[in-house]
Formats: C-alpha cells, structure tokens, sequence
C-alpha cells in the first residue's frame, strides 16, 4: 500500500491544531481563516464567506470534468475527555446563549486536514489528472444547515456545476478500511422540541395541578410504540427521546414539560407516518391528562437522506480495490446517522460517492469487518473519547480524497 502525503509534518500539526480549537456551526471563523489561507498559499482560487463560513477552493487543470470535494469543518458541543496532549478544552457559547464545551467529537477535524492533505497533493501532481477541481469545507454539518446554506448563499453561481460530488467521514472502523452502501446509505434525521404545557401548583396540591411531568413520562413511553407496534418490520427506523426538562425544585409541580426528541427514517412515507403520530400521541396525552393547552411541536434540525448513486460509488470503490486490496473495501449496510452532504449533490445535479473512513487502532479489533465485536465497545463519533488515530488515518484520508479524484478526472 502506497500512502503520500505533501508535507505530511504540517499537516499532522494543521490537524492537531484544529483539534485543539474546534468551533461550532456557524462559527467556524479561526478553521476558516486556516483554510482559506491554505488554498491560497496552494495556488487556488479561494472565495470566502459562502454560507456564513464556508471556503470554497477552485483549481483548474486543462480541459474535462468538474469534481467537487467536500469536508465539514464544525465541532460539537462536547467535553472532551480523551486525555491526549492535544485535546480540546475549548468552550463557546451556542446559538441559545449558553455556554458549553466544545470538541471536535465527530472528527471533522480529521475531514478538514485530509481535504488540505488532498488539495496540496493534487496541486502538486497536476500531470495525474485534468479537469477542474472544486474543494468545499463546509460549516455547520452538525446542525443540518451547512450545506444548504452554501446552496442558498449561490455556491453554484460561483462555481463550475460538478460531475460528481466526492466526500468521507471517520468513523470507529479499523484504519486501513474503507466501507460504503449504494443507494439510501444514511437516515433522514429530524430533531424536533415537544413543549406539554400543564397547570403548576405546589408539591403537596396536586388536585390543583396538570402535571406534565406525569405527561410527559406517559408521553415518552407511549411514543416508543410507534416504531414497535406501527412501523412495518420491513422498514427500518428510530426514535429517540433525548432529553427530559421540567421544573426546578422537588416541592414544585411546574407549568410544562420538554421533550427532545430524534427521528430516523429512509422513506418519506415511514417519516411522515412517524411525525403525524409523534403529534397525534402528545395531544392525546394531554386531553387525558385534561391539560387546557394542547402541545406544541417545534422542528430544530433535518437532514435529508443520503443516496449514494450507484454507478458513481461503484466507480470509486473500484480504485480503492486496485489501491487498498478487496477485502478493504466494506459495505456495511444503510446506516441510521445523518449528513447534509447530499443536498450539496441534489442541488448541483450530482451523482454522489460518499464513503467512511476506518480511523480506529486497527489493533482492537479481531475481524476487522462490519460485524466486529469491538464495534460495540470502542469510542463512536460524537462520545467525549472519540478521536481517530493520526496514522494511519490521516494518510489514508489523503490518498483516499486524491484516490477518488484522479478516478474522475484522469489525464489524458
């Protein structure tokens, strides 16, 4: 396996810096500015500003296709605990005003430095390929608003419309390994607020109360039916209910009760039927309860589902067989995690390849396949011990970006 790297010391340094100063969505000013300086220094036409904080690169080489390469660059509000000299201890404010930790816990990091990896080595080798290269870091992957930010903000009336969309994702999975599913590869996700409003009274007068506590623990377990009892076993979906608020004290019936809940599905129709009944129970729950107000139902973030097109992923999965060897390249299935990257493609009229990245210590793992026990216990994106090893993840991210992109435009 050959693995290069242009300059591989600054580029170990650019992403442990990047990881030490993670931003989150929307705020990605300080890995912008990185970014944009990069490009610039690389020879590329660089355009700021796209979607807030996006950095588009655009390096043209003769005549023949365009490629569109893609990486995220936000971080997560979490507290990172991994212990390594060059963790984050980064703290920011969200867009509610609250202060919170903030680490790069997905591996956008990772992304971000192996697309600067891949644009200096392309940059430097032009007689490998020909065609126009368009790099894009986008912003605010996490909140499933980047990419159509860049669309709405005119990301292609700035730029040649791509021949295909190319991008990856780290995942826990061996380095050394490279795993993608064609056609609905990862799950439509919405995030939504579910607000029960009932009626407060003190600790010791419940007669006077609506509790929406007692609601809203009704609510949760009744919602678990929906995928149980009315989601055909054929198809496949989640819902999650991730966080529970109510009240301050443990004498106080309070007025309303949130819940925050995550849908996961892969057809509109599965979806549709899950948000009608999501709505359908806690208006139920609360006419049982005689609540006077009926709830309320608030979309936080969507992401669409991510549809790997299946002549473009075939086509790069081929060069990573020549290059990694077969029993490198996995497919593990549709995945239940979401992406924006798809609307960069659905706007543009792309084919898309979207694949993950192995970034973990190949030694903890026995099979190294789909199915390898240790993917139950070892750290997944978005914990506070997530983080990839450097090599060889950075180098295979690299050569995987350069891989991909001399696979659609090839010299002549």
């Amino acid at each position: 396996m050959v693995v290069n790297i242009t300059g591989q010391g600054w580029l170990v340094e650019v992403y442990k810096d990047l990881h030490r100063h993670p931003e989150l969505g929307f705020q990605e000013h300080r890995t912008a500015s990185i970014v944009a300086q990069r490009l610039t220094d690389l020879g590329y036409d660089v355009i700021t500003g796209v979607g807030q904080t996006g950095v588009v690169g655009i390096l043209k080489n003769g005549t023949g296709p365009t490629a569109l390469l893609r990486a995220d660059m936000d971080g997560l509000p979490v507290r990172e605990d991994t212990g390594l000299d060059y963790a984050s201890v980064a703290q920011s404010s969200d867009a509610h005003g609250n202060v919170v930790p903030v680490s790069h816990a997905c591996g956008h990091d990772l992304h971000t430095a192996c697309l600067l990896g891949a644009a200096a080595d392309l940059a430097a080798d032009r007689v490998r390929w020909q065609g126009t290269l368009v790099v894009v870091f986008q912003p605010a992957e996490e909140l499933g608003a980047g990419a159509q930010a860049m669309v709405d903000d005119g990301l292609f009336d700035q730029v040649p419309t791509p021949h295909v969309v190319l991008g990856q994702h780290v995942a826990p999975l061996p380095a050394g390994k490279i795993a993608a599913h064609a056609g609905a590869a990862y799950a439509a996700s919405d995030s939504l607020r579910l607000t029960l409003v009932g009626q407060g009274a003190h600790g010791s007068m419940p007669q006077n109360a609506v509790d929406p506590v007692v609601m809203a623990a009704q609510t949760v377990l009744r919602l678990q039916t929906i995928i149980s009892r009315e989601i055909p076993s054929t198809d496949v979906a989640v819902l999650t209910v991730g966080s529970i608020r109510a009240g301050e004290a443990a004498n106080v019936i309070p007025n309303q009760a949130e819940l925050l809940l995550n849908v996961r599905s892969y057809t509109p129709t599965v979806r549709e039927h899950i948000l009608a009944s999501i709505a359908r129970i806690a208006r139920a729950e609360a006419l049982a309860a005689g609540a006077s107000q009926m709830p309320t139902l608030t979309e936080i973030e969507r992401f669409p589902v991510v549809v790997n097109d299946e002549d473009a992923l075939g086509r790069t999965l081929a060069s990573f067989r020549t290059w990694l060897g077969p029993e490198a390249v996995l497919d593990p299935g549709a995945g239940a995690g979401s992406e924006d990257v798809g609307v960069l493609a659905s706007a543009a009229g792309a084919p898309l390849s979207f694949w993950l990245l192995g970034g973990a210590d190949p030694a903890l793992f026995t099979t190294g396949d789909a199915a390898d026990p240790a993917l139950r216990t070892i750290p997944s994106n978005h914990s506070p011990m997530y983080a990839p090893v450097i090599e060889p993840t950075l180098a295979l991210g690299v050569t995987a970006l350069t891989t991909a992109t001399r696979t659609w435009l090839p010299a002549p």
